[in-house]
């Protein structure tokens, strides 16, 4: 016998779960306007160490170019390693950096309140406030252009490199800003390329600025220094040949031949030098006063020199 197969009746869609719809909901948030997104862009950029290490590198090679410049040497002569460019660079990097953090942190405050306004304005009012921002940067921009190609009158000028690279970072950096603005609040997709070039103009000249400051750093430490080279090791130089430093600060001496010892072979010694720096197998020695017809002695180590240092104790020493 076939069994009668029962048919089952259709289970009952299960009721629907109530709503609790309450009045208090908390309203979504607004829409973002673009410049959360492209800080975080940023951010990704510049996390890596290796990119950190590299900066570094660079602005410390940037300041100690210029630092040794200042006494007419070329730093690529004293072959430094990347721990001592990287070593170097702290200090100019320094100030730049705490502005350009503290200026971040006031950006973004300014943007949340430009934000909530702009929000609660009509579309028009938007769109002239946009406008407005736009106009700022283009015209930051223009200046910063006509500075670059301008080059050629006003490249003497001091200021001209921070000027220039400041102009172009604000006029790109205010671009992007109502470009991105703009396009988040219409809603629309179009223009992302734009933003990113303008953000990549941006960073490009906040990277020149900041090189630029470091080249400020390095001049103003020679500055110093060279005002006073008391801090430096004091140098006695004998040498077998006379030479002509060219500075009333180095005085020279004969030596009376001796041959019962190896001193007898160094007939000239000089004082009033101080080592600036060695690098290699050379040194690097200055006058004690630095003045317009001072110039930097580059000797090499060998028999055909002695040297003997001096260094002085600390302004406070310990009692």
């Amino acid at each position: 016998m076939m069994a009668r197969a029962r048919r089952r009746a259709p289970a009952s869609p299960a009721p629907a779960e109530p709503v609790d719809a309450t009045p208090d909901e908390e309203p979504a948030p607004p829409p973002a306007l673009g410049f959360e997104k492209w800080m975080g862009f940023l951010s990704t950029i510049v996390a890596p160490a290796t990119l950190i290490t590299a900066l570094l590198f660079y602005f410390g090679y940037v300041s100690s170019r210029t630092f040794f410049l200042y006494f007419g040497v070329d730093v690529d002569m004293l072959g430094l390693s990347t721990q001592q460019f990287v070593m170097r660079s702290p200090g100019a990097l320094f100030i730049p950096v705490m502005v350009l953090l503290i200026l971040a942190s006031v950006l973004i405050l300014v943007h949340h309140v430009v934000r909530r306004r702009l929000l609660r304005r009509p579309e028009a009012s938007r769109r002239r406030a946009v406008r407005a921002i736009a106009w700022a940067g283009g015209i930051l921009l223009g200046i910063g252009l006509a500075l670059a190609f301008g080059y050629a009158l006003i490249g003497t000028w001091d200021l001209y490199a921070l000027a220039t690279s400041v102009c172009l970072a604000a006029g790109a950096g205010l671009s992007a800003y109502a470009a991105a603005t703009s396009r988040a609040v219409a809603g629309g997709t179009q223009g992302r390329a734009v933003v990113v070039l303008l953000v990549a103009v941006m960073v490009a000249g906040t990277f020149w600025a900041t090189a630029t400051i470091a080249e400020f750093w390095g001049r103003g430490q020679a500055r110093v220094l060279a005002a006073d080279l008391s801090t430096l090791p004091a140098v006695v130089l004998d040498t077998k040949e006379r030479l002509f430093p060219g500075n009333d600060a180095i005085t020279v001496t004969s030596l009376a031949p001796d041959t019962k010892d190896d001193a007898g072979k160094y007939l000239y010694r000089y004082f009033g030098l101080r080592l600036l720096v060695r690098g290699g197998d050379y040194l690097f020695l200055v006058p004690d006063h630095w003045s317009k017809d001072a110039s930097t002695l580059v000797l090499p180590i060998g028999d055909d020199i002695r040297v003997r240092f001096r260094f002085f104790p600390d302004a406070n020493p310990p009692d």
